[in-house]
Parts: structure tokens; sequence; C-alpha cells
């Protein structure tokens, strides 16, 4: 008995400050973003105090301080938002291809499984090839598909782009198009439901956060996969092949601005699909 009192006496105890703010989803949500901007500007104040140089053994002519790559940024602001919108093209594009080729090998996967499962595995083998190994290939296999350097280049680019993305969504939208309440698939059976109908009105709308869940890694490796392509591609614009050209002329401080691009066009592409994840989501819950 006076063991149920102390578990009583316990349970109504309040709760520390420490114990209600580690609860707060509201204090979460903003030490979730307030402690990445602190490390920021924390990085950020050590590079343009020189410490980050101190600390590394390098010189301010191999990394630039940060008002010099701002100055720059300004100073070729049209050069840079041409070649953004190219890398920001190729990786959209390839995005979208990738990602729709990989939904339906998955819808394959699900309506013909002895068929389809062969598809996930050849689809799946492309996320572990190397970029660097894949762009190279693709650019000699494309060679022929026009006279135009530049539309040569963006297709090889792209092709690399949407094998990434495929095999990243294909594996993700299979296991949501199959990992279905056992009781709503029963229920859909009781109701004689069709193969197609079961597709439509139970699968689909179950594999949505798993798409999310794809685009989360697929939009910033997208962006990535585009950068590293631009290196071996035969027509010279992007923001990627722009950092390699800058480097191979010993121009570190242009070449550190592409990079700051790169890094503005990963962290932009990510937070759009988060505002959308959270419009559609919120609708779907």
């Amino acid at each position: 008995m006076a063991h149920d009192i102390r578990n009583v006496q316990k349970k109504r105890r309040p709760k520390s400050l420490a114990q209600r703010a580690k609860e707060s989803k509201g204090i979460q949500q903003a030490t979730s973003i307030v402690f990445p901007i602190l490390l920021g500007v924390v990085i950020c104040l050590l590079w343009q105090s020189e410490a980050m140089h101190r600390l590394f053994n390098t010189d301010t002519f191999t990394l630039p301080l940060l008002d010099k790559i701002g100055s720059i940024m300004a100073d070729n602001a049209d050069k840079l938002v041409k070649n953004s919108f190219d890398t920001v093209t190729v990786a959209f594009i390839g995005l979208l291809t990738g990602s729709l080729l990989g939904y339906l090998i998955a819808v394959l996967a699900v309506s013909l499984p002895r068929f389809g499962k062969g598809g996930l595995a050849v689809i799946g083998a492309f996320a572990t090839v190397p970029v660097v190994a894949m762009a190279p290939v693709l650019g000699n296999w494309t060679k022929d598909i026009s006279k135009d350097a530049s539309v040569r280049s963006m297709v090889a680019k792209i092709l690399v782009v949407m094998l990434i993305c495929a095999a990243d969504m294909s594996l993700n939208a299979y296991r949501g198009l199959t990992e279905v309440k056992p009781y709503s698939e029963d229920l859909m059976t009781i109701c004689a439901a069709g193969r197609g109908t079961v597709l439509w009105k139970l699968r689909f709308p179950n594999s949505l956060p798993y798409v999310f869940t794809a685009l989360k890694v697929s939009v910033p490796a997208s962006i990535m996969t585009t950068i590293v392509s631009e290196y071996f591609a035969e027509y010279i614009t992007g923001v990627g092949r722009q950092i390699r050209e800058n480097i191979v002329l010993a121009q570190y401080a242009t070449a550190w601005a592409y990079i700051a691009t790169a890094c503005i066009i990963g962290i932009v592409s990510y937070g759009v699909l988060m505002i959308v994840q959270s419009v559609l989501l919120r609708r779907y819950h």
C-alpha cells in the first residue's frame, strides 16, 4: 500500500523546467533551427578571423576570406545566375524523370512481382555506381545524339541524375506500396475490390510519405550529381564546371564563390521540398 502511495506521489510531482522544455514540441522545433544557425555563425567567425587558417595551416589565397568571396559573388552575379540556372535545370529534369521512372518500376514490382522485382534489383544497382565513373561513360554514349555539344552534354548529365534518383525513388516507393496495414487490405478484399482499385485507393495514398522520404535523399543528391557530372561534361557550363575551371586556373576565390552558390542551391531546394511536404502531408493526414 505504501509503495502504491509513493508511486502516486511521484506521478503527481510537477515536472521540472528542464523536463518541460525537453518535452515541448515548440522548443524542439526552435532548437532544431537555432543550433544549426549558431554553428554556422561560429564557423563564419572562425573563417573571417583567420582562426580556421591557423587551425588547418593554410593561407588566404587557397582559403579566401568570406568578404572577398562575397565581393566576387556580387561582381559576377550575372554569371553566377546563368550557371546556376543551367545546373538547376539539369537537376530538376533529372530529378523529375528519375522519380517518375523509379515510381513506375515500383508499381510494376507490385503489380507483376515476377518481373518487377528484377527491375528493382537492376535500378537499385545504379545507386552503388560512383558518379565519377558513370558520368564519363554516359558522356561517351550520348555523343551521337546531336551535333550540338550543349544538347549532348545536357542529355548526358540528365541521364546520370535520372539513374541516381530513380534508384532512391524505386526502393522507397516499393516499401510504401507494399507496407500497408493488413486490415486495410483485408477490407478491400471483403469489398471485392479489384487490383486496380486496391492500387489506386490504398497503395498510392499509403506510398506518399515514402515518396517524400525518397525526395529528401534525391533532391540534394540531384544537385550534387549534376555538379559532379559537369566536371566531365563536354560543354563548359554549370556551377560544377566553373568550380573546376577556376581551380585549374588557380582562381580559388572565384571557385569558392561558385562553391557557395552550390551550397545556396542545395539549401534552397531542400527548403522548398520541406514546404511542399508540410503542405501536402498535412492534407494527407
